[in-house]
């Protein structure tokens, strides 16, 4: 999948797991295409590894999905996995959008694989 607007920076912790991070901040008619990109980010890891469960749960992975409006408001955001979508109000100006993925040695291995090293 070619990502426009979600490039990654990873962690690794000690035990073989992995959390990444992206950032970024669109006008609302970018707003779409964000998140579709989003969506297909999150529905990958559904597809692939199960719905999203903390690994300290028992889970393959997890995520972590925050938006805020121009002057700082949080926004609601959220992934629907069920549907394979991102869900939020519409946005008036900038956007900025937060999403963390985090999981499994495995996870993080088919992860950078799908996403980070093609960047």
């Amino acid at each position: 999948m070619n990502l426009d607007y979600l490039l990654f920076d990873s962690t690794d912790e000690a035990d073989g797991s992995c959390s990444f991070d992206a950032l970024a901040s669109v006008l609302p008619e970018r707003m779409p295409a964000l998140c579709d990109e989003v969506a297909g980010v999150l529905g990958w890891a559904h597809r692939s590894f199960g719905a999203p469960v903390a690994p300290e749960d028992g889970g393959a992975w997890d995520f972590h999905l925050q938006a805020t409006a121009e002057h700082g408001e949080p926004l609601e955001m959220d992934f629907d996995c069920a549907v394979n979508q991102v869900v939020m109000p519409p946005a008036r100006g900038r956007v900025t959008v937060a999403l963390t993925v985090s999981g499994s040695r495995t996870f993080a291995s088919a992860f950078r694989e799908e996403f980070v090293e093609s960047q």
